[in-house]
């Protein structure tokens, strides 16, 4: 039931903006929404008949919003709360919708005035996605009990599951879930792209976990790339991690095509035995070949597939083990790709045989090692991209590959989205 009287103002009308004002429309409140003024004329025509309140800009939506959400990129978090921060509501409650917490609240701090409440929010998933039962971290950073108490009340209108932290503790967690796990996924687009070719007419990738790199893959090169681009290059706890990875590929690399096999082998299990046990036959995440099997983009028949080193797995897997950190204690705040992502690391180090092909085909397996060395280039190239913080070349490279990739991105999105819902409701089922 919607608090009554209190009004639901959202600055920025993207996918997750107008996901929000559904959601609070639809428990009850009235919302008032706004993009860039050039939007307003296309906003007003676009959803006249959602029964929400397109404002002009952020001056309108401030002065009379009780709940006020900048669902805007990471990147001009500062820039849009210094131009519409001064006309807040005495009293309101402001929260932001960003991937990267520390520069939001910064500008929070520096541009909203005094009588201002801050709760801020971060829904771990993308708009395609409803809002029910997933992980909602929730910030408390500047307000009076009964504000809070009612921050809640209001955030509870998105039925997601609260998880309540500081901002320095989400942008370490967000660090260590999305990180790697987006280098990972836009370095096999890139890889695909540099050398021309779609995965689901290549052989290494029609079979198992291969159909969820390729499904998450264009999960995310469906999306927008200031999505991304924000978490990776504002987090600097994200940049340490992001080299870690890279130094882990490296190193895993030179191994394999300097002929080292007991080094490459030691160090896959050094990390095996750090993350999962000696005893890994017990797995958390659920994948199964009935999951993995049934949901394929793939045009190549099974029987013809090629072995695959999953040099990008055993890399995340070396990274965790670097970085003396278990990805099981992040689950708290996982999102859509970080679960499918642990998911199928966890399904290559939990079965023995496909562990030891995918060591044996790293080491062995020319046509892989050439492969693999245009994913490694990939990879290399895009830390180097985050490193030096550029926006522009982040742009260009994602682009770039979305185009490459385009008539495959929303069938992509489809399916990875059916994995997560069959994966979803095998939980459910096991609960029970």
């Amino acid at each position: 039931m919607a608090l009554p009287g209190l009004e639901i103002g959202i600055i920025g009308a993207g996918d997750m903006g107008m996901l929000y004002a559904r959601r609070f429309k639809n428990a009850g409140y009235t919302v008032n929404i706004c993009d860039i003024p050039s939007k307003y004329e296309e906003l007003l025509e676009k959803h006249k008949d959602l029964g929400i309140n397109i404002m002009r800009d952020g001056y309108a939506v401030s002065r009379r919003s009780d709940f006020i959400v900048y669902s805007v990129p990471a990147v001009t978090i500062g820039k849009i709360v210094e131009e519409y921060g001064r006309a807040t509501k005495v009293g309101a409650i402001v929260a932001g919708q960003t991937s990267v917490k520390t520069p939001e609240i910064e500008a929070f701090e520096k541009h909203l005035p005094a009588d201002v409440h801050i709760v801020t929010c971060h829904s771990m998933h993308g708009p395609n996605i409803d809002t029910k039962g997933q992980p909602l971290a929730v910030i408390r950073h500047r307000s009076s009990d009964d504000k809070y108490a009612q921050a809640l009340e209001l955030l509870g209108a998105l039925e997601s599951r609260m998880i309540f932290l500081t901002y320095e503790e989400h942008d370490r967690i967000t660090a260590d879930t999305q990180a790697a796990t987006h280098l990972s996924f836009i370095s096999l687009g890139t890889a695909w792209s540099m050398q021309g070719y779609h995965p689901w007419l290549n052989p290494q990738f029609i079979s198992g976990i291969n159909n969820v790199k390729v499904a998450m893959a264009l999960r995310i090169y469906a999306s927008k790339w200031h999505v991304y681009a924000g978490l990776a290059i504002m987090n600097p706890l994200a940049k340490k991690q992001l080299a870690c990875f890279v130094e882990s590929m490296t190193e895993l690399y030179k191994h394999m095509v300097a002929g080292k096999k007991d080094e490459f082998r030691d160090l896959v299990y050094k990390a095996a035995d750090f993350i999962f046990g000696k005893d890994r036959t017990h797995k958390k995440i659920l994948l199964d070949d009935d999951i993995l099997d049934q949901l394929s983009l793939s045009q190549v028949p099974k029987e013809m597939s090629r072995p695959n080193s999953h040099l990008s797995l055993l890399s995340a897997a070396v990274c965790w083990y670097r970085m003396n950190m278990s990805p099981y204690d992040n689950l708290i705040c996982q999102t859509p790709p970080f679960r499918m992502w642990l998911g199928i690391v966890e399904y290559l180090f939990c079965n023995e045989e496909m562990l030891e092909e995918s060591i044996q085909t790293a080491l062995e397996d020319r046509y892989t090692q050439a492969e693999d060395l245009v994913f490694y280039t990939a990879v290399t190239g895009w830390g180097q991209c985050i490193a030096l913080g550029s926006f522009d070349g982040y742009r260009e490279r994602f682009e770039k590959t979305a185009k490459f990739l385009g008539h495959k991105l929303e069938e992509g999105k489809d399916l990875s989205t059916m994995i997560l819902k069959k994966l979803t409701d095998k939980d459910a089922n096991k609960q029970c």
